[in-house]
């Protein structure tokens, strides 16, 4: 990089545009595969069962050694963005089937696993493309264009679905993919020498591996497709629920197993493995690292049943594409920002309660929704004001708590293990987060929306009662504002 690099004022356009092709697939599957699994008629069950789009971001950790060590971050980058082009039209394009759940089902998997990919490539071409001043100087704008996404894909292409279909909205978002695609063919810069190219990759799958993976996709597509009452209950069947149930568990007890994983870890001497015991093996540690699990749990299960939830109180897509979608993003945005000048500037110890309660106690406006609206479908202003305002205030409660353990995870990190340390917690809690969607759809079956929303907040209880007992709050102002 130049001299006169280092003094721009601002970013080069790529960096919107690249950040932007991070947030917007995300959106697609996160934030529309709930709205339109349930329009198409899917049960609760399936609908709480879509969090499983959410896993290959929380396992892209497993393959980003291949994005560093062959080709190039651009020639990936070009690569992933053509086929999720593609795969976002073949979507629109299997909107017009009758029963297309099973089909997009498996084109958000594919999307959210290229997606989680793109997300690697972006990171790595970022941290390649610009020196260390100008990552730490532009990384606001970075956020900006992936919120903006959020908002775009998520609000904003759910209200379009209200307007031309669910074919003609993925076809728009087709398009403004492609434009970005376009965008980067013709402007982005090579930046780094390629090492292995794509078919040294392609060559080091041996034959034998790539024989039984397509044979293994071809067996479960063969099984499906004959016992298609299989697909349509499997998200009902007591192994999918009780799964989540138990690697959440799992993660609960991890601390106590620790001493066995250490040990391991300890006989593989690898870089990763020195982070991963240095991270973990230091006071409260267990303490902090259940609270990781617990922390967002309730939030996780509203993410999957406050569609279903709004629908049984007269709410359509385009006031959920609206409401939620845009201004409930933009409010957890804000959110956010009020957060971090809070921590800034009264300490994180001081506002910890305030930050945690405000995200949590908001809950329990949706049971009361619920309990008042459910079954009324007709829609009045009272009821429309009453419960955008109740959306707007717990997305940004829910802006408040995410900056309270953002800085918390960053304080927990080992100045020469940042990077790792910090995939590590964000890691544990992810898991987490995805696996309460498993149980989320019989889990309002059963309770109900109003007990339901009522449970999402009993289940932050526990994680509220460690606060006291958690590491990292006391730090003085000056690392407080570095954070």
């Amino acid at each position: 990089m130049t001299s006169q690099n280092d003094k721009r004022k601002f970013p080069p356009k790529w960096v919107f545009s690249l950040y932007f092709a991070e947030g917007f697939p995300y959106s697609l599957v996160r934030q529309i595969s709930t709205v339109f699994f349930k329009d198409y008629g899917a049960s609760l069950e399936w609908v709480g069962f879509t969090s499983v789009f959410g896993l290959p971001y929380v396992f892209k950790f497993l393959w980003s050694p291949l994005i560093d060590n062959y080709s190039t971050k651009k020639k990936w980058l070009i690569l992933i963005q053509s086929i999720l082009t593609l795969l976002i039209c073949l979507v629109s394009a299997l909107c017009f089937m009758p029963n297309p759940l099973a089909f997009v089902g498996i084109s958000f998997l594919l999307i959210s696993f290229l997606s989680a990919t793109n997300d690697i490539a972006s990171d790595g071409y970022y941290l390649e493309a610009l020196e260390k001043e100008e990552q730490s100087r532009f990384v606001g704008y970075q956020s900006l264009s992936y919120r903006i996404a959020l908002i775009l894909g998520g609000g904003g292409i759910v209200y379009l679905s209200s307007k031309i279909k669910f074919q003609g909205a993925f076809f728009v978002s087709a398009l403004i993919f492609g434009a970005v695609l376009i965008f980067h063919l013709r402007f982005l810069p090579e930046v780094e020498k390629e090492k292995e190219s794509f078919f040294a990759l392609i060559k080091s799958i041996s034959k034998t591996k790539l024989l039984i993976a397509l044979i293994s996709i071809a067996a479960i597509v063969y099984f499906f497709a004959n016992n298609k009452e299989v697909l349509i209950n499997l998200p009902q069947y007591p192994i999918i629920p009780y799964s989540g149930i138990f690697i959440i568990f799992a993660l609960i007890l991890f601390p106590l197993l620790f001493p066995v994983i250490k040990r391991k870890l300890k006989e593989n001497k690898s870089k990763y493995s020195e982070s991963f015991i240095a991270y973990l093996d230091r006071d409260k540690m267990a303490i902090f690292i259940i609270f990781l699990v617990l922390y967002r749990l309730g939030e996780s299960l509203i993410l999957n049943m406050l569609y279903p939830m709004l629908k049984t109180i007269g709410f359509q897509r385009g006031d959920y594409g609206i409401i939620y979608g845009t201004f409930g993003v933009a409010s957890s945005i804000l959110g956010g920002i009020v957060g971090g000048s809070l921590i800034s500037k009264f300490g994180l110890k001081r506002v910890a309660w305030y930050l945690v309660l405000a995200q949590n106690v908001p809950n329990l406006f949706y049971a009361f929704l619920a309990k008042i609206y459910e079954g009324n479908l007709v829609m009045t202003g009272t009821k429309f004001f009453v419960t955008s305002a109740f959306v707007v205030i717990e997305t940004f409660g829910a802006g408040l708590g995410t900056s309270f353990f953002m800085v918390l995870i960053m304080r927990s990190t080992l100045k020469e293990f940042k990077a790792s340390n910090m995939a590590t917690a964000t890691g544990i809690m992810n898991i987490a987060s995805s696996m309460v969607g498993f149980f989320s759809g019989a889990l309002a079956r059963t309770a109900g929306f109003s007990m339901f929303f009522v449970i999402t907040y009993i289940l932050t209880i526990p994680s509220m009662l460690l606060l006291p007992f958690l590491p990292f709050l006391d730090e003085n102002q000056r690392e407080e504002k570095n954070s």
